[in-house]
């Protein structure tokens, strides 16, 4: 028993007290209120919005550019059949004609490309016809992500020039 009395007023012994004395400051200290967690979701919120759109915006930037190197690929390949064969495919044979010799063309050495037809970064077939508008050889194009002729940004169009 002499102990527990000269332990009494020890800082432990006073700290008990303190806490048994006011309950509630353990409970303060455990978590967030949930003002505090409303106001770091509303901050999350406004974050997001505003990196959210920029980023997805660079996304489409990255598409189109994608898109535009494989065309580039694709009128490497055209180019290599034309010397090959004296003309470029016709409309109704396609881009298939640089894989596979289509209708036995005479000087087809071919495959023109290393691996398949690539489609458009959105999933679509590109498109290709000839003779072209405004005087080309042949178009090449893709409509974009909505795949519909017009359209700005992501739904633009995107020809060979």
């Amino acid at each position: 028993m002499p102990e527990r009395l000269s332990n009494a007023g020890s800082p432990a012994a006073s700290a008990l007290r303190t806490r048994l004395a006011r309950p509630d400051i353990g409970l303060r200290r455990r978590g967030f209120t949930l003002l505090e967690l409303l106001v770091v979701l509303l901050i999350i919120a406004l974050l997001a919005g505003y990196v959210g759109p920029k980023l997805f915006g660079e996304v489409g930037k990255a598409r189109s550019k994608t898109a535009a190197s494989q065309m580039k690929g694709i009128e490497s390949a055209l180019d290599r059949y034309r010397l090959d064969t004296g003309h470029f495919p016709s409309t109704d044979a396609g881009l298939a004609a640089l894989m596979t010799n289509v209708g036995n063309t005479s000087g087809w050495e071919g495959p023109y490309m290393s691996s398949a037809i690539p489609n458009d970064p959105w999933g679509k077939p590109y498109i290709y016809r000839t003779p072209g508008e405004n005087g080309k050889d042949y178009d090449l194009m893709t409509y974009g992500a909505d795949g519909k002729p017009g359209g700005s940004g992501e739904d633009a169009d995107i020809v060979n020039k």
